[in-house]
């Protein structure tokens, strides 16, 4: 019966979709979003350049920590302003499928980054003499390519399992983007595949990572507990910070958030997601150049080499 039902259906394609999440939401809060690519624009270029220049900083553990400053600049604010500074609610089809794409593969691979660098101090807290072997620039590499086409092939699944549904209902996506679980519950036609998916990213992506990320950390929590003095465990722990603090800030808003969903506001709810996407990237750099002692050190060495410079021009 479903199945002749569904074959009555004309299929629709929409010419647009209307992002109605934050319709509600005060204009300051956009202004807010301004600053916050500005300052996430700013912070996370500082931090390529510095180890793009610095060769000193050409190691495995900072080309992930490029990879992230790359993936925290492509993040989702641009196009965020884009829909709420300008007004531009409506989205072409084309165009919002498009936006889901990159929004979930840049969120995902903001996700996956943190795995690399648990996995680069996991190695050298546990196998400090083999870290030189187990952790080297071509196993870094092999490591984010195999993260990005995984995240890329992922994404891709979802966006062309949502080219299939037919929708002749409502087209007001009740998010602050062209979210994946928002628009397939608006298609007329069966959505089961969509589902699955819906089900399966979050556990790719969100939960699998978290998880060995905090194995990670528990095995490293054994290892500090057999080092002989609170000052060695200080210092090795100390090494992990920068790290467990953007581990901290990307997954823990999220997880809270997911986690009382259900007992929040729909318009709560939104706000939460939208600035769990948006903090990390401003955080991120702040956070490496404050407890980075590498970054630190190179960026002071930069900026003295900037000024000398200045006096031997005058």
């Amino acid at each position: 019966m479903t199945h002749t039902l569904e074959e009555n259906i004309t299929f629709v394609r929409p010419a647009y979709f209307y992002i109605g999440g934050f319709i509600a939401v005060p204009h300051y809060y956009y202004v807010f979003l301004l600053f916050v690519f500005i300052i996430s624009v700013l912070g996370n270029t500082a931090v390529m350049i510095v180890i793009y220049l610095d060769h000193n900083l050409r190691t495995p553990k900072y080309v992930a920590v490029f990879n992230l400053a790359f993936v925290d600049l492509c993040a989702l604010v641009p196009k965020l302003l884009d829909i709420f500074l300008f007004n531009h609610y409506y989205v072409a089809y084309n165009d919002c499928l498009t936006f889901l794409f990159f929004c979930y593969t840049f969120l995902s691979m903001q996700s996956l980054n943190l795995v690399a660098l648990s996995y680069d101090r996991l190695i050298a807290i546990m196998f400090p003499l083999h870290y030189h072997v187990m952790v080297t620039h071509k196993i870094m590499f092999s490591l984010i390519t195999f993260f990005w086409i995984l995240v890329i092939i992922a994404i891709l699944f979802a966006v062309g399992f949502l080219t299939r549904l037919s929708f002749c209902k409502s087209l007001v996506i009740n998010s602050y983007f062209c979210d994946h679980g928002q628009i397939y519950k608006l298609a007329c036609n069966d959505n089961f595949p969509n589902s699955v998916l819906g089900t399966l990213l979050p556990v790719l992506f969100l939960w699998l990572p978290f998880s060995f990320i905090v194995s990670s950390y528990i095995c490293i929590g054994c290892v500090l507990a057999k080092v002989a003095t609170a000052q060695e465990r200080a210092k090795t722990f100390k090494t992990c910070t920068a790290h467990l603090s953007l581990v901290v800030i990307y997954f823990i808003p999220i997880i809270i958030t997911f986690t009382i969903g259900a007992r929040i506001h729909p318009n709560a709810r939104i706000i939460n997601l939208s600035l769990t996407s948006v903090f990390p990237p401003m955080l991120n750099p702040i956070i490496y150049v404050l407890q980075t002692q590498e970054i630190k050190i190179s960026l002071k060495k930069l900026l003295k080499i900037r000024r000398e410079c200045k006096v031997i021009g005058k």
